[in-house]
C-alpha cells in the first residue's frame, strides 16, 4: 500500500500548494485517489491554519474528503503537540465517534506519547481504527512489552528522528528488526532527505509506505513537487 499523508504540520508558507483549508485537502485526496491512492493521512487546520484536534474540524475535512474521494481510508493525527493533555485528547476521539460522515476511518497514536493506551482504547470504543506511530528501537520495545492494541491497522515505523539518506535507511532496519513479527502490517517512512531512500527500501522489502507533502516537498531528482500527486506519480514511477 503507498499512503499519501497530505500536509502535516507544515506552515502554510511551506509550499505554494500546500494543503491547510479542509477543500484543498479534499483536493489533493481526490487527485491521489486518482492515481489509484487508497489511504490518505491529514492534518486538520482551525480557521487561523492552526492544527487541530477539535472535533467541528476534523468532522469538516473528513466529510469533504469522503465527499471527493469515497472509499479513500481517512486517517487524522492525536499529536501531542497539538494537545498535551491526554484527556483532552481522549474527549476529542469520543467526538469524532459522533461525527457520521466526518468520523475518521484511523487515528495516529504515537507511542512515546504520555496516554496512548488510554487514546487507542477511546478509538476502539467509537469504531476508529489506530495507526502506532513508532520513532524510535525503543519504542518499538515498549510497543512489544504493551502488545499492540485492539482496532490497530498498522505500525508506522517512522524513521524520521535523522533525515540523513544513509542515517535514516540504517535508522528504519534498526525499528523494523526491534518490531520483530506482529500481528498487523508495518508501513515505513521517512521524511526530508530521508524520505526517498526509505521509501525505495521499503519497496525492495515489499512494505508498506507513503508519500506526500507531510514527508518531503521534492521529488527524487531535487525538483520541488508540484502537489501531492506529483509526489505520488514519482513514488509509483520508482522500480526495485
Amino acid at each position: 500500500m503507498l499512503q499519501a499523508v497530505l500536509n502535516g504540520s507544515r506552515p502554510e508558507d511551506a509550499h505554494p500548494a500546500l494543503p491547510v483549508l479542509a477543500r484543498h485537502l479534499a483536493r489533493d485526496a481526490r487527485a491521489v485517489a486518482r492515481l489509484g491512492v487508497q489511504s490518505v493521512h491529514v492534518h486538520p487546520r482551525d480557521p487561523l491554519g492552526h492544527e487541530t484536534i477539535e472535533p467541528v474540524h476534523v468532522g469538516d475535512a473528513v466529510a469533504l474528503i469522503r465527499q471527493e474521494a469515497p472509499g479513500v481510508e481517512i486517517g487524522v493525527t492525536t499529536g501531542r503537540w497539538i494537545q498535551p493533555d491526554p484527556a483532552k485528547r481522549i474527549e476529542a476521539v469520543f467526538g469524532w465517534g459522533r461525527l457520521g460522515a466526518g468520523k475518521p476511518d484511523v487515528c495516529s497514536v504515537n507511542v512515546h506519547e504520555k496516554g496512548w493506551v488510554d487514546v487507542c482504547k477511546a478509538a476502539a470504543q467509537v469504531g476508529i481504527g489506530v495507526e502506532l506511530g513508532v520513532w524510535t528501537s525503543g519504542d518499538a520495545v515498549t510497543l512489544r512489552q504493551s502488545g499492540v492494541p485492539p482496532r490497530t491497522v498498522r505500525v508506522l515505523a517512522e524513521s524520521t528522528v535523522v533525515s540523513d539518506p544513509e542515517t535514516a535507511v540504517a535508522e528504519a532496519i534498526r525499528i523494523v528488526r526491534a518490531l520483530g513479527q506482529l500481528p498487523v502490517p508495518v508501513l515505513l517512512h521517512g521524511e526530508e532527505d530521508g524520505a526517498w531512500p526509505v521509501l525505495e527500501y521499503a519497496l525492495r522489502m515489499g512494505v508498506d509506505t507513503r508519500i506526500g507533502f507531510e514527508d518531503v516537498l521534492v521529488r527524487p531528482d531535487g525538483w520541488l513537487a508540484t502537489g501531492n500527486d506529483d509526489l505520488v506519480r514519482s513514488a509509483l514511477a520508482i522500480r526495485v
